[in-house]
């Protein structure tokens, strides 16, 4: 099965009830799962013998609030600028997203067979959760961990569910796309109670617009040059 297209229709045969869609693009496959049958999906996909994908790359979580209508937020900038899923022909917005906010992304590799394939499951916000895979891949122990660090996502069965890259006292999950960029609290050492206190940020919100300004001659005009030239 070294053709992509192959290995798309032994998928569609074995696990078409549990299967949304499936896109073939840059010769890499994606299945959209139901949520409720990602763990049948992939021990289906680990042990059957077409398959054979033993090895799990990682687990993240995508946030799809305002995607395909939100444009760059900046304090100076037009409203027609950058912006995704446009037919810039006409000047419409063709891009309809009628999912939910939050999906699980899993990447999964063959080492037999060397396939990748890509399983995205969307989940529904109440409640935020998911079934762990840690007993299908060991490896998913950490990998899950981040996922509800960084996005709130809850893995039901997970054998030890807790923070593992912001602090036991931070507030919020950062890689959400309405989380505030400065954060909701900060944490600095006080000497006098020997100890690492939390408190309101104190950051004054701003919009990170890149700038590059230049005083140079290199960026002058040759009258600019001229006019600004010592008097000899």
């Amino acid at each position: 099965m070294a053709d992509i297209e192959v290995l798309a229709g032994e998928v569609k045969s074995r696990l078409g009830d549990h299967i949304i869609d499936s896109v073939i693009a840059c010769n890499e496959l994606t299945l959209e799962v139901k949520p409720e049958s990602i763990r049948t999906v992939c021990l289906l996909l680990r042990d059957e013998d077409p398959f054979k994908f033993d090895q799990l790359i990682d687990i993240c979580a995508v946030d799809y609030l305002q995607y395909g209508v939100a444009e760059w937020a900046t304090e100076d900038v037009t409203s027609t600028g950058f912006e995704r899923a446009a037919d810039r022909e006409h000047g419409i917005r063709i891009f309809d997203f009628d999912k939910p906010r939050f999906a699980v992304i899993y990447h999964l590799l063959s080492v037999s067979d060397n396939h990748r394939i890509r399983l995205k499951a969307f989940l529904p916000e109440d409640p935020l959760m998911i079934e762990s895979v840690v007993d299908i891949w060991t490896a998913a122990d950490w990998f899950e961990r981040e996922a509800f660090d960084l996005m709130g996502i809850l893995f039901e069965g997970h054998p030890d569910l807790r923070r593992i890259l912001t602090d036991y006292g931070f507030i919020g999950h950062p890689f959400r796309k309405d989380f505030p960029l400065t954060g909701n609290v900060e944490m600095r050492y006080d000497a006098n109670e020997g100890r690492v206190i939390y408190e309101p940020v104190s950051i004054a919100p701003r919009v990170l617009v890149p700038k590059v300004i230049r005083e140079d001659n290199r960026y002058m005009s040759e009258n600019e040059e001229v006019g600004n030239a010592p008097n000899s």
